[in-house]
């Protein structure tokens, strides 16, 4: 798929790797992405990442963005080559783990207290999407 088909967080569910985006492509995205986000109990984050200081440069600014309390990272967080960071809003936890063959981006996933509703999970966004400045 091409970056200028995506218009909707569905179009981006078959997408190994995050596209690159316009800015009018990205304010749908996230206007669509807070419907979700607001009427959920809490989420997780998936970075797929180059490095782990830049997954977890991407955590921050996801936690800034979404003024979340700042995840306690548990892992070894000094890995070099490419990496999955998993963070937990519930548990409060991140971990990161080196993995290769990943495409890159963010992930959201969005969890509901109530066990009758199915768990979103949203993405892979660009690295840069929930950048605040």
């Amino acid at each position: 798929m091409e970056s200028n088909e995506v218009k909707t967080l569905k179009d981006l569910n078959s997408l190994r790797s995050a596209p690159l985006l316009t800015g009018l492509q990205s304010i749908e995205l996230h206007k669509e992405l807070r419907i979700y986000t607001e009427n959920s109990d809490w989420f997780t984050i998936g970075i797929m990442a180059n490095s782990s200081s830049e997954a977890i440069l991407n955590l921050k600014e996801i936690e800034k963005y979404y003024q979340l309390d700042e995840l306690k990272i548990v892992s070894d967080n000094d890995k070099s080559g490419p990496v999955f960071l998993k963070g937990n809003q519930n548990s409060g936890m991140a971990y990161i783990r080196q993995e290769f063959g990943l495409g890159e981006g963010i992930l959201i996933s969005c969890h509901y207290n109530n066990d009758l509703s199915l768990t979103n999970t949203f993405g892979p966004f660009p690295l840069n999407f929930f950048r605040t400045d």
